[in-house]
């Protein structure tokens, strides 16, 4: 008899990105454990997707042996601390992006899942776009010659937060592309941005990168735009 690989998934964080992980963990038929802090959002779960366990407590996910898997879509100032205290209960982990909000820290729980033989990902979808992975081939291949210049925008009117600035919140999408295209890490890297709507808080920022290659790429985020925009230019 053929053994089944599927593992027993828990998502912390049932709110506006975490509705989305539920409902495909549910479809996959791996989802088990829901947990959130919020009785409101745990009663809107037990009404869509029945059979799913639901607990406010995190600790009660990790000391649970039948669950193999923790998928964290929380703030992300809390995803290092979340992350980390699901590695070292022996649990494969899947955290929203940022994986944390210092290099630090990143490095602390890849070395930890490196230790442990777990797994630890990031959900940096645009990785599994179709568009993205016909890019990258096309680089590889060399059909656009040499990379000189990447950039990208990603602006929007909204979704404004209190927990994390625009550049923990949208550009990370950005950047792991650019770093997948080019296969390598910059060397230089600087960024400006400004607050308007909330103090500490910055709402729209502007980063450069050089790499060793001599490639230069700029990523412009805002969540105070006037219109939607989401384009990455590559110039070779």
């Amino acid at each position: 008899m053929e053994q089944s690989t599927k593992k027993n998934i828990a998502c912390i964080g049932a709110g506006y990105w975490g509705q989305n992980l539920i409902r495909n963990f549910f479809n996959l038929k791996v989802l088990h454990t829901v947990c959130d802090s919020d009785p409101e959002r745990l009663k809107a779960i037990k009404a869509n997707y029945p059979g799913i366990s639901l607990t406010p407590e995190i600790q009660e996910v990790l000391q649970n042996p039948e669950i193999q898997g923790v998928v964290i879509a929380t703030p992300a100032e809390t995803h290092y601390s979340l992350a980390k205290r699901a590695l070292i209960s022996g649990k494969d982990v899947f955290v929203e992006k940022p994986l944390a909000l210092k290099v630090s820290e990143g490095e602390e729980l890849t070395n930890i899942a490196q230790n442990k033989e777990l797994i630890l990902m990031v959900g940096h979808i645009l990785a599994y776009h179709p568009g993205i992975a016909t890019l990258k081939e096309l680089v590889a291949k060399g059909e656009l010659g040499k990379i000189n210049y990447i950039y990208s925008n990603r602006l929007n009117l909204g979704k404004f937060r209190k927990e994390e600035n625009i550049l923990w919140s949208f550009a990370p999408h950005d950047i792991s592309v650019i770093l997948m295209l080019l296969g390598e890490m910059p060397v230089e890297v600087s960024a400006s941005g400004g607050s308007y709507l909330q103090p500490g808080v910055v709402d729209v920022t502007v980063t450069t990168i050089r790499f060793a290659s001599g490639v230069r790429g700029h990523i412009f985020v805002s969540w105070l735009h006037p219109f939607k925009e989401q384009k990455l230019i590559v110039i070779g």
